[in-house]
């Protein structure tokens, strides 16, 4: 899909490819700190191998990874990404959003969790959920305004949990494509 964020910026957002490795590499490494904490919950230094290779594929029909390219063309600088991953034994998926510091706040997260909404609907998924840093105020605020519910972690009062209710009417608004 090629659109053009509030910024007048052009981005394509597109599926995850296998030759997209060193561009999500290369993104990581333009990450602050503060937001590789805020999207990872932890201090990373090195995006771990395994969690690439879980990025790059997807398990068809269970997991959905979007990429955001920066321009027009589908390759190129890879500017945010999105996941959904099927959680075993539930009608659920779990979702993950990263936006490089330089591009949010022009709509691109906005844009990738309406579209990762309506491909894990589609998908048949019946519940999206995440887990968000409670001092994470700008996801919150998103999930808020696409209809997810926002709850204290049983487990952890640091966290929030998210979740949306996909079998309902449509919380997020038609993707343009």
């Amino acid at each position: 899909m090629h659109t053009t964020l509030r910024n007048g910026q052009p981005v394509v957002l597109r599926k995850i490819r296998e030759d997209d490795k060193a561009g999500i590499l290369e993104a990581f490494s333009l990450l602050s700190d503060d937001s590789r904490y805020t999207r990872f919950m932890a201090a990373m230094h090195d995006l771990p191998e395994a969690l690439l290779d879980d990025v790059v594929h997807p398990v068809p029909g269970r997991d959905c990874t979007l990429a955001a390219v920066a321009g027009h063309a589908e390759s190129g600088h890879l500017v945010g990404g999105a996941r959904y991953v099927g959680l075993p034994g539930r009608d659920a998926c779990e979702f993950a959003v990263t936006v490089l510091d330089g591009w949010q706040s022009t709509g691109l997260g906005s844009l990738l969790m309406r579209t990762l909404i309506e491909l894990a609907r589609a998908a048949g998924f019946g519940m999206m959920e995440g887990y968000v840093l409670s001092a994470n105020r700008g996801m919150r605020g998103l999930a808020h305004r696409l209809g997810f519910a926002d709850t204290v972690c049983p487990d952890d009062p640091t966290l929030r949990v998210v979740t949306l209710d996909l079998r309902g009417p449509s919380a997020a608004a038609p993707v343009k494509a």
